[in-house]
């Protein structure tokens, strides 16, 4: 078996924009289980988008964006659905810019010889294959944005920033998320964001400059993303997994009260997971555990206990088709630190 043989059949990203899961959401209301939960679910992220002055936070884990559900978030930020985006490096760095340089996920089997994948340089994500080889132009392309820039420490939000800039310029596809962020003005952050390709591309950024490169401060990404929630006020959690990305935006409401603002916990939140509670943890608590923390009001919020890839893209396009983004504020969040320059 080759290679070209294996990394024949392209992973199709769905397009929420064709698919009106109104009804089918509206007749879950109906029904018991997920099923309820997740038109609860899709109620209260529709409630974010037409409360006023809600500002939406998206935060991103696991490989949908590999699995086919990209598209879903570019149209979220495109249709001034989310304000700022949490995410780790892999969704951001490995699963779309990667993409946007033209290269592909492709969809294969768990059933197969691993050793006979790492011969022929492919990567496995459960059933779905990268090439080794694509990854590693990714890291040289992180590298190239690295050099160019001036010495010093960034936020992951600048230099993911700088990643779009790059995009408008180079970009083989055009319909990348963080192309569509960077000119939304919707920044993005990824507090692990050496855990990805970017890792790899900064590591032989400085290996090549070591008393003249960059570097990521993590400390500077809370201090921004806790600028945002001040700025906002009121705001909505929309979670995809959990782990860091979820954990990261609800302590903005802790870390504001240390500074010294009263802020009020995130107003709404709907998490999508298939993390279990029984080891005390489900990716760091559930939303009601959050509330004693004081992080999350537990009045307005849903668990939805599923594979993300089969409920998002119909929650997704239920308030997509609701049409409540339509009237919504276009908070250009990006624009708080530009300011600051």
């Amino acid at each position: 078996m080759k290679k070209k043989d294996l990394l024949s059949k392209k992973v199709e990203h769905i397009d929420i924009k064709k698919i009106n899961a109104v009804d089918i959401i509206n007749a879950m209301k109906k029904m018991s289980f997920s099923a309820r939960d997740l038109a609860n679910a899709a109620d209260i992220y529709d409630r974010m988008l037409r409360e006023k002055n809600c500002a939406v936070i998206l935060t991103l884990a696991g490989s949908t964006s590999a699995a086919g559900c990209m598209q879903v978030y570019v149209d979220l930020v495109k249709n001034n659905m989310i304000d700022a985006i949490v995410a780790t490096g892999a969704s951001i760095v490995d699963m779309d810019f990667f993409e946007a340089l033209g290269f592909k996920h492709y969809q294969g089997t768990p059933f197969i010889d691993d050793k006979l994948l790492r011969k022929l340089y492919i990567d496995r994500i459960y059933d779905t294959f990268i090439s080794e080889n694509d990854l590693q132009a990714c890291d040289r392309a992180i590298k190239k944005i690295a050099d160019a820039l001036d010495p010093r420490p960034y936020s992951s939000r600048e230099f993911i920033a700088e990643m779009g800039r790059y995009l408008v310029k180079n970009a083989k596809k055009k319909n990348s998320l963080v192309q569509a962020a960077y000119e939304n003005d919707v920044p993005i952050f990824c507090p692990a964001f050496s855990d990805s390709s970017a890792g790899f591309g900064l590591v032989l950024h400085q290996n090549d400059r070591p008393d003249n490169h960059i570097s990521i401060d993590s400390v500077k990404d809370f201090r921004e993303l806790t600028d945002i929630k001040i700025k906002a006020g009121t705001s909505g959690l929309l979670m995809i997994g959990g782990g860091v990305p979820k954990n990261f935006a609800q302590d903005t409401v802790v870390c504001a009260e240390i500074l010294g603002h009263e802020v009020p916990m995130h107003k709404f939140a709907v998490q999508i997971t298939v993390a279990d509670v029984r080891d005390g943890a489900c990716s760091s608590s559930t939303l009601k555990e959050a509330n004693s923390w004081g992080k999350v009001d537990s009045s307005c919020e849903q668990m939805v206990y599923a594979e993300a890839t089969t409920v998002l893209p119909l929650l997704a396009s239920y308030a997509y088709h609701k049409e409540g983004w339509k009237k919504r504020k276009k908070w250009q969040l990006s624009k708080i630190f530009n300011a600051k320059r």
